[in-house]
């Protein structure tokens, strides 16, 4: 029922939308403080400025407050106004004229229980008796409009709440008022700090501004705000670097000094000032005079208030954003306020009214007013006014509303008359549950008594000398802005930074330095350590099975690589052993081609050729280190090569030790030497290999699948090189060791055998090509411990290379190079201690020619 009674109130007031003045103003009283009416409401505004000094006082008498405040008494025509326009249309209350009477507050506690006081006055006798039911005690007033500070609220907000007596304030804060249990019947027309504290920190964030100061006045309203604004900011990512208050009652020039002071040291760029508008404005002088600049976040109680925009200077200090509440322009107010100082200036013409100091009554709390004239329409053209001039008209209007409900009107008349008794606590029942369209805002109260409404985000923005508030942003709920909209009075017109420590980089973490959370050290998170979040101040381990390399903000599944076909390792490797292949084959074609000489067969005959063609599969087996390694290679690979080398290694050993027999034992190698030169040879070759391949099953049995080796695998990397697993490593050992003995062997029995005279001397070729195979897989070792998994596989394909080019080049190039460049010498002469066991004849040195005598 609310809305549409509104609705034809506000198209009835403002009809004349083409210039025309609405008619009732020309019935509208004079009268700027008192007003009679059926129903009664009182207001609280700063109305005068405190002339008295507190500190002389001594008894409880009147306070002086005569120099006029133009923002108070602005306000409190705006109440007027209100009341003037719902008695001329009559659809909100038809039949009941509101009355008021308007006190003023003088800022100060010890003025403004005065009037509230006279508020809870019975209505019969004005007076307050001591009762213990105040249920039937009809008050004076109904509701209180105001007062517009928090301090002056704190002061006789408990005391309204105990009446249960409605207060609706355009002006107060603080969020304690919050707190229905200690001020049950307060509501307000503008946003509670608790948001707008929100906002700021919001704010902050949007341009991470995380190193901030804050500074309020001190009292109900900045206190509150400070502390509201650092509790908030610390459950975020703001860190409050240093916040002061300024005396409001004492003299603040040496605080703000300190202030100042601590500002600069702490290097803050952003400074949040929640305070009243005459403490910012002592505040900012000397900001100005210190040449202080910075980005400034205004609270609503100054952001635009004209004792901050007219100071000289105040646009070299920086950047001020500052927040008021969203509310819209009574385009209505200025020709009201015209006409009524116009019908002032007509009875100052009939009337003489004597001037008198404030009294502190309602009937006349500024007697200077008497002589306001049109060039005082600055009270309600003040951009701080005309800003707040809609939170005292929502205040009146919804006060109103609630008793249009209470009454049960409608658009013609209430179904209870103006002799109703108006019972505060119903009205505050009433009022909870009231909603009001004012000029298309929907205003409704939440259960703590505040509106829905938010702010406006403005900058102060100067073209010239001139002064524009430009809107960049607002909030209801969430907060928008537009980045695009600010300008920033830096040197580089770009956003200032405001923080304590940089930022860390990607995989770093905060450790917090000294007592804020914003000024820290970057550390980095090792491998197998990751960052989670940005915000996190120490690296977390690694989930199973997954790892991250340094300064990593994440783990991830590691990879493998090896030696692939297309590696150039793998290339080089793949080219050595075809050239080793083909040097193979070479020396094998001409062991074939003289297959039947005498050299051939002292070498070993057909074992000779079984030799190199295991030598071919040792070099062949290399390969199978190349490509993705599987289950099935990784079993062959080790053994594979190992036993190839065996047989070369048994067949060479063999010889060597039947070149130790025949140079040992010279009387009886002939007898045996077909023995040993035939099954002999061959049943050692067999031994050998059987042993060997006993190893390499042993080692197959205990090697782990490639399958298991990298489940089991402890994974302290993200990407490695995957080879076939050498476990044990002591079976490799024992594989490649009992190569080595039979190498070890053919050297020692080879080594100290005397050479035949004018005889091919295979114990030397011997001892050559054991012996590099010794030095090779010796030096191997010491190499293969110190390297990881791919230089591993690569160091044994080159020297398993090595060592099959050194019995190669040393047992077979030299017999090629005998039967190829000395075939004349291939003859049983040059053999026969080899081949037939004749004792060896030890070289002699050749007898010289006598020289012949001269006769």
């Amino acid at each position: 029922m609310a809305a549409p009674f509104t609705l034809l109130v506000l198209c009835w007031a403002f009809r004349p939308s083409c210039g025309e003045n609405p008619e009732w103003f020309h019935n509208i009283s004079t009268s700027l403080f008192s007003l009679s009416g059926d129903i009664m409401l009182g207001g609280l505004f700063p109305i005068n400025q405190l002339s008295s000094n507190l500190s002389q006082r001594t008894e409880p008498n009147n306070i002086s407050c005569e120099s006029t405040n133009d923002r108070g008494l602005g306000l409190a025509l705006v109440m007027k106004y209100a009341v003037d326009e719902i008695n001329a249309n009559q659809t909100m209350l038809p039949g009941i004229k509101l009355g008021y009477e308007i006190y003023d507050t003088c800022k100060q506690s010890a003025v403004v229980v005065k009037p509230t006081m006279s508020f809870l006055a019975a209505k019969l006798n004005k007076a307050i008796s001591v009762e213990c039911n105040y249920t039937k005690h009809e008050t004076s007033i109904s509701a209180v409009i105001g007062p517009h500070s928090s301090e002056m609220v704190s002061v006789i907000g408990k005391l309204l709440g105990f009446f249960l007596m409605p207060q609706v304030s355009f002006g107060a804060t603080s969020d304690k008022f919050s707190n229905k249990l200690l001020y049950p019947s307060f509501f307000r027309t503008v946003p509670s700090d608790k948001w707008q504290v929100e906002v700021m920190v919001l704010l902050l964030q949007q341009f991470n501004w995380t190193w901030v100061a804050v500074v309020g006045s001190e009292e109900e309203y900045g206190q509150r705000g400070v502390q509201e604004f650092s509790k908030t900011a610390e459950n975020t990512s703001v860190c409050v670097a240093y916040q002061g208050l300024i005396p409001v009652y004492t003299d603040p020039k040496a605080a703000i000094t300190t202030i100042i002071n601590n500002i600069k040291t702490t290097d803050v760029k952003v400074v949040v000032v929640f305070s009243i508008a005459t403490q910012a404005e002592v505040f900012f002088k000397e900001v100005i005079s210190k040449n202080l600049t910075a980005v400034w976040i205004a609270s609503t109680s100054w952001a635009i208030n004209n004792r901050l925009t007219s100071l000289p200077n105040i646009e070299t200090i920086g950047t001020i954003i500052g927040f008021i509440d969203q509310t819209q322009t009574l385009d209505l107010l200025r020709p009201y306020t015209e006409e009524l100082f116009t019908k002032l200036s007509e009875e100052r013409e009939k009337t003489t009214f004597p001037a008198q100091k404030s009294t502190g009554l309602p009937a006349n709390p500024c007697p200077q007013c008497w002589k306001l004239s049109s060039d005082n329409i600055s009270l309600v053209t003040d951009p701080a006014v005309k800003h707040q001039a809609f939170s005292v008209y929502a205040a009146v209007y919804s006060v109103a509303q609630a008793l249009h409900d209470l009454l049960e009107c409608n658009s013609t008349a209430c179904m209870q008359g103006p002799e109703t008794k108006i019972f505060p606590w119903k009205l505050l029942e009433v009022l909870k549950n009231t909603s009001v369209d004012i000029n298309g805002t929907h205003l409704k109260f939440d259960s703590n008594g505040n509106p829905n409404m938010g702010y406006k985000i403005i900058e102060w923005v100067w073209k010239g000398s001139v002064l524009d508030f430009v809107e960049v942003g607002n909030f209801y709920r969430e907060l928008t802005i537009d980045k695009t909209l600010f300008t920033w009075h830096t040197a580089n017109s770009e956003a200032p930074q405001s923080t304590c420590s940089a930022e860390c980089s990607e995989g770093q973490v905060r450790r917090v330095k000294g007592f804020h959370s914003c000024c820290y050290d970057c550390i980095d998170c090792l491998p197998g350590t990751y960052r989670g979040n940005e915000d996190d101040i120490q690296c977390k381990k690694c989930p199973l099975r997954k790892w991250s390399l340094i300064r990593s903000n994440n783990c991830i599944e590691p990879t493998f690589f090896y030696l692939s076909w297309d590696t150039s390792e793998a290339l080089g490797m793949t080219l050595a052993t075809v050239l080793l292949l083909v040097c193979q084959i070479s020396m094998g074609l001409v062991f074939l081609k003289h297959r039947g000489t005498l050299l051939v067969t002292a070498s070993g005959g057909v074992l000779s050729f079984v030799a190199l063609l295991s030598l071919m599969g040792a070099c062949l087996s290399v390969l199978l280190f190349l490509g993705q390694p599987g289950d099935v290679v990784c079993r062959i690979q080790l053994p594979l090569t190992s036993i190839f080398q065996t047989v070369a290694l048994s067949i060479i050993t063999s010889i060597s030790l039947q070149i130790l027999y025949v140079t040992e034992f010279p009387k009886k190698a002939a007898s045996h030497l077909h023995i040993l030169r035939g099954p002999g040879s061959w049943l050692f070759v067999v031994v050998c290999c059987t042993v060997q391949a006993g190893l390499c099953g042993w080692f197959v049995q205990e090697l782990p699948s490639l399958s298991e080796y990298v489940a089991k695998m402890k994974i302290v990397f993200v990407r490695e090189f995957l080879s076939c697993p050498m476990s044990p490593l002591s079976g490799f050992a024992v594989m490649q060791g009992f190569n080595g003995a039979l190498a070890l062997i053919s050297f020692m029995s080879t080594f100290m055998a005397a050479k035949p005279l004018h005889q091919y001397n295979l114990a030397r070729d011997i001892t050559f090509c054991s012996l590099f195979y010794c030095v090779i897989w010796v030096t191997f070792i010491p190499i293969y411990i110190g390297l990881n998994a791919k230089y591993r596989s690569i160091v044994h394909v080159s020297f398993s290379l090595a060592s099959n080019l050194g019995l190669v080049a040393a047992y077979y190039f030299p017999k090629c190079y005998f039967l190829l460049r000395k075939p004349e010498l291939n003859t049983a002469e040059h053999f026969c201690t080899f081949l037939e066991g004749a004792p060896v004849t030890q070289a002699q040195e050749e007898p010289q020619p006598l020289k012949e005598s001269g006769t």
